[in-house]
């Protein structure tokens, strides 16, 4: 008796092929199948052997992927509204940030979060800058993730300040959490814009509560620069609003040649607690070594690092060195658009050498893993979906 005689129902199951099929186990299978039947799904694998199981079923091609819902692990939606432009990172904060800075605000967040449900996304890891965004995020069961609240301080001597309104802030949002929608996190921005005494007290905050965090680091090529030396394009551009007088106030210590800002991160302890590590473009070999034995899980965001020149993530390292890799699509403005499929098929045009199977994982389980939110399993016996193919 064959697999197909023992399915329910009057209608002859489908065998669905595509070029990378992802269930949520193990590392994926390319090419892949899925046999559908009655609207359930009874088998996946490799097609060659699904055929031989289901000789009866009827044979099409569905799509390039077959996978759960990808994750959108790092976004801004209140940026949702801004024009898309690629510019070069120094040109674009001022002529699109700072340029639409009026678009910026909680239409745009719920907007951007409208537009993630329609597309279906698994989950987000959201950037949220005015702390009004929190409410009517939170408010959602419609899209599950974390809302990382944002939080940027250079002067040390306002840390204590600036961390007591964080903390009153973010007990506030974690009262209106609800099932199935969003829980709060934290970001601390970047190295060089939250002083050493801040940096310490919102991730030893987070650790100690439980909170998920998200930093961008070494997103620009003058990000290791401006440790290594206190100086550069950051600090130059940086110095045009208040600012310590130098770098070295900012972090607590005095540049050096040898200093990244992974290190600085590691050495100040702010690793402890596994934050997630945001674009990490511009690295040494070190310093993934460092946030492979910390355990720190990274997003990389490749079409916003090509629009702004930002230069090309090392993944086959990270990979190499065992780090769990997530996708996210940064903002509309320097990404755009928030499909992370769209950022699945750039990186494959990105990254020729990278085995497929490689992308669509991190962008489900990846950012699952990131976001804490449950991986989808594509197995017999679940329903099948539409939204399955990509």
């Amino acid at each position: 008796m064959t697999a197909d005689a023992l399915l329910p129902g009057p209608h002859l199951p489908e065998l669905l092929t595509c070029d990378v099929l992802f269930t949520g186990i193990g590392g994926g299978h390319s090419p892949g199948g899925v046999v559908v039947a009655n609207g359930m799904i009874a088998g996946t694998g490799d097609p060659a052997t699904l055929r031989a199981s289901y000789p009866h079923a009827r044979e099409r091609r569905a799509g390039a992927v077959i996978a759960p819902p990808p994750v959108n692990a790092h976004t801004h939606l209140d940026m949702s509204a801004y024009e898309f432009r690629a510019l070069p990172y120094f040109r674009w904060i001022p002529e699109v940030v700072m340029a639409q800075r009026e678009k910026r605000g909680v239409a745009g967040a719920v907007a951007g979060a409208d537009e993630l449900v329609r597309l279906g996304v698994g989950a987000v890891g959201d950037i949220v800058w005015q702390a009004a965004a929190l409410a009517p995020l939170l408010e959602r069961t419609d899209l599950p993730g974390v809302l990382y609240f944002e939080v940027l301080s250079p002067f040390p001597e306002r840390a204590d300040d600036v961390f007591r309104e964080a903390r009153t802030t973010l007990e506030a949002a974690r009262r209106l959490e609800r099932p199935g929608g969003p829980r709060v996190g934290l970001s601390p921005h970047t190295p060089f814009t939250v002083s050493h005494r801040l940096m310490r007290l919102l991730t030893d905050y987070a650790a100690g509560e439980g909170l998920p965090v998200q930093i961008h680091v070494a997103e620009h090529p003058a990000e290791p620069e401006l440790f290594r030396t206190g100086g550069g394009p950051i600090w130059d551009s940086m110095t045009r609003f208040p600012y310590p007088a130098t770098f070295a106030e900012v972090i607590g210590r005095a540049p050096e040649p040898e200093l990244t800002p992974v290190r600085y991160l590691d050495e100040l302890g702010a690793l402890a607690g596994r934050p997630t590590l945001v674009h990490m473009v511009n690295v040494t070999p070190e310093d993934i070594g460092r946030v492979a034995r910390a355990g720190c899980p990274v997003v990389t965001c490749p079409r916003s690092n090509a629009h702004l020149e930002c230069g090309t993530f090392p993944w086959a390292a990270f990979a190499a060195a065992g780090v769990e890799v997530a996708l996210g699509t940064d903002s509309v403005a320097s990404g755009e658009s928030l499909d992370v499929r769209e950022e699945v098929a750039f990186a494959r045009t990105l990254y020729p050498e990278l085995d497929p199977r490689l992308l669509v994982r991190a962008a489900v389980k990846g950012g699952h893993r990131v976001t804490g939110t449950p991986t989808p399993l594509l197995r017999r016996g679940e329903a099948w979906h539409a939204h399955y193919v990509w």
